[in-house]
């Protein structure tokens, strides 16, 4: 199977499976697991932090944060395509009582600092407290520049707020900037690193802070039933994520790349090559051709997509160059044959 719908769809390394199998556990719940533990020394010291907390998802790291940063009537600012605000079922309003404020994102995902700087509340009882800025690094596929980064953790700072990363795809902006993740998570006081994605563990997510965040997190944690207990047999592939798995996602963005150059030769597609920017395709298909019918044509020869007229693929580990090649191949046999009469 051929699967472009997500790098979330990565399968385990053989490394992987054999390092959870000889896994040592403990219950992580009382701290005790020393694979969970090394795993997250290992992460605040590689990525420039004090603290590390493994939880079981990126939306629950997220989550953690934006309820450590906050408190109930609290704000957060955001942008309209943040995962945090519009793809991860509202649970800061929901679950922690913070009010998002979303605002526009720009063609390269990026927030206008002067609409940041708008939209901070005065300190009036008509409004929310204004507390954190989260900023998602990739979003849409797209790296935020390092220089933007830096003003953005200058504006927060000298606004009194917090400034938070949603890094579940950071990994990828690391690699197509040729720099080190911490040097992109230096600039915020709170980062959520997804391992399930295209560094291809099968669960877990990190969420990094100093002491004092950490530990408010944990106590979510617990509260909304995220605590562990041998946990250390998922940690034990989530270190192998980190420390295996960062360098090859190039190989992911030449694919992606690869692929943006065949699709934009079809004149059935429309695509911008320059915003393919990591491993994120994402394509128009002309509406002269039903998408469901081609979706289903594909999946009866081994290739899954996401049915919609605008269409992204992602590349990771299990798509290979020659998958790629296969794909536009069976998808040049596939087009004609789903024309809308």
């Amino acid at each position: 199977m051929i699967d472009f719908r997500s790098d979330t769809v990565t399968k385990p390394t053989d490394a992987m499976r054999k390092a959870m199998a000889q896994a040592e556990v403990g219950d992580d719940v009382y701290g005790d697991d020393p694979t969970v533990n090394r795993l997250q020394d290992m992460a605040a010291e590689r990525f420039g932090f004090d603290s590390a907390l493994f939880v079981s998802s990126g939306t629950q790291a997220n989550l953690l944060a934006l309820m450590s940063h906050c408190e109930r009537g609290d704000e957060y600012l955001c942008g309209q395509q943040a995962h945090n605000y519009k793809f991860e079922g509202g649970g800061a309003a929901v679950l922690g009582s913070i009010q998002p404020q979303p605002l526009n994102n720009q063609a390269d995902g990026s927030i206008l600092l002067a609409d940041i700087e708008a939209a901070i509340k005065p300190d009036d009882v008509h409004f929310a407290h204004t507390r954190l800025l989260s900023i998602e690094n990739t979003i849409g596929g797209k790296v935020l520049p390092q220089q933007y980064l830096a003003d953005a953790q200058a504006l927060a700072f000298n606004r009194g707020l917090k400034i938070h990363l949603d890094g579940a795809r950071v990994a990828n902006a690391a690699v197509a900037q040729n720099v080190q993740i911490s040097e992109i998570t230096q600039y915020f006081d709170s980062v959520s690193i997804c391992l399930s994605k295209g560094l291809a563990a099968p669960i877990g997510s990190i969420l990094l802070g100093d002491e004092r965040l950490i530990n408010k997190a944990v106590r979510w944690r617990k509260m909304l039933g995220g605590g562990m207990r041998q946990a250390g047999i998922i940690a034990a592939a989530a270190e192998l994520a980190i420390t295996d798995q960062v360098e090859r996602l190039a190989e992911d963005h030449d694919n992606a790349s690869l692929l943006a150059q065949h699709l934009m030769a079809m004149p059935e597609f429309s695509v911008d090559v320059s915003q393919v920017q990591t491993n994120m395709v994402f394509a128009e298909l002309d509406k002269r051709f039903d998408v469901n019918h081609l979706s289903l044509l594909l999946s009866q020869q081994g290739i899954l997509i996401s049915a919609t007229y605008s269409l992204r693929f992602v590349t990771h580990k299990d798509i290979s160059r020659q998958d790629v090649l296969t794909f536009v191949d069976v998808l040049k046999k596939c087009l004609p044959q789903v024309t809308v009469q």
